[in-house]
């Protein structure tokens, strides 16, 4: 491993693993971390090149954050986990599960996207603009590299298909707000190509998670303990 992931470790019982958006940090989750870890252990992590983890020297790709989870979880002897990813954390939390699933007890997907266009065309554009600009300052100024890297993500990844769900045999909540920056019938359309999934649109937008936990928190609890063993 050419890095150490940053992470927070706290509470104990069924792992409940988080992973942030794009271009942020473990510090998204502060209101879910502090409610969960009362029953759960829960860790939340900073993926490779955000955060208090470093960029490293492997290629900067959805499929390596999984690998670096793995390692994770291996040095923690984790076996299974409830995984919640929000946004990127999302797209790599359904790459995760796609090849991983053993390793997991339940998914939790906030405001994934299959591809770029998932997204509403205004925030499409938005993020064009941000690459093409950093693009080209990076030549004047190379730290504008990993930033550049990350907005990246946004365009090229997950490229996933449809029918790469539905290898996905576990229960899944696909949640998002009704204001996301993720059109809600491509949300509707992840959820429609789950074997075993629940779906949940609430009051809010693309990060309801942190502007208003009380309602997330109350339905992913729900969803949780409908699910316990």
């Amino acid at each position: 491993m050419d890095i150490k992931l940053n992470y927070i470790d706290k509470g104990s019982g069924i792992p409940l693993v988080l992973l942030h958006g794009n271009g942020e940090d473990l510090t998204y989750f502060n209101n879910q971390i502090e409610y969960f870890s009362k029953n759960y252990r829960v860790i939340a992590v900073d993926t490779r090149g955000h955060g208090k983890s470093n960029r490293g020297t492997k290629a900067f790709t959805m499929d390596q954050f999984v690998e670096d989870l793995v390692y994770l979880l291996d040095s923690l002897n984790i076996d299974k986990i409830i995984l919640l990813g929000f946004s990127d954390g999302a797209n790599i939390a359904m790459k995760f599960a796609i090849k991983y699933q053993n390793r997991l007890k339940l998914l939790i997907l906030n405001s994934g996207n299959l591809y770029y266009s998932g997204a509403k065309k205004s925030i499409q554009i938005i993020i064009k603009l941000g690459y093409y600009l950093l693009k080209f300052f990076e030549i004047f100024n190379p730290k504008l590299k990993l930033k550049r890297e990350i907005i990246g993500l946004m365009i090229y990844e997950p490229n996933l298909k449809e029918e790469d769900l539905r290898v996905i045999n576990i229960p899944t909540l696909v949640i998002a707000g009704k204001k996301d920056m993720i059109k809600e019938e491509h949300t509707r359309l992840i959820a429609r190509n789950l074997k075993y999934s629940s779906l949940v649109i609430i009051p809010g937008n693309h990060f309801v998670a942190n502007k208003n936990p009380i309602i997330f928190n109350k339905e992913i609890e729900e969803y949780l303990n409908l699910n316990k063993d």
